[in-house]
């Protein structure tokens, strides 16, 4: 059975950083790719940054030049680096994989605020 479990939330200035990190665990036969999206209250949930099994990197337009996705391939873990926050990028961020197999699993979330 496999689980990703986001930590690192929190609430910060804008302005100011907080490192997101998502651990897979159970069995899992490679990794396809891992992602990170986030959903504000009343919003559609959205693709943030995503990293590829050959190190490939994309990001939505917005967090462009402030957030950065990183994996440590050994522990099975994604980071999401994010610096300059502003409001706009509070809600609830979900880690995404996707297995060798093609399965799609999902974190529970971890809520990051950023007062206006």
């Amino acid at each position: 059975q496999v689980r990703l479990v986001e930590s690192g939330g929190g609430l910060v200035q804008a302005g100011g950083s907080l490192r997101l990190s998502c651990a897979a665990s159970g069995t899992i036969f490679g990794i396809s790719y891992m992602a990170w999206y986030r959903q504000a209250p009343a919003t559609q949930r959205e693709l943030v940054a995503n990293i590829t099994s050959a190190g490939s990197t994309d990001y939505v337009d917005s967090v462009k030049g402030r957030f950065t996705i990183s994996r440590d391939n050994a522990k099975n873990t994604v980071y999401l680096q994010m610096n300059s926050l502003k409001s706009d990028d509070t809600g609830v961020y979900y880690c995404n994989m996707q297995d060798g197999a093609g399965s799609i699993y999902w974190g529970q979330g971890t809520q990051v605020t950023v007062p206006s």
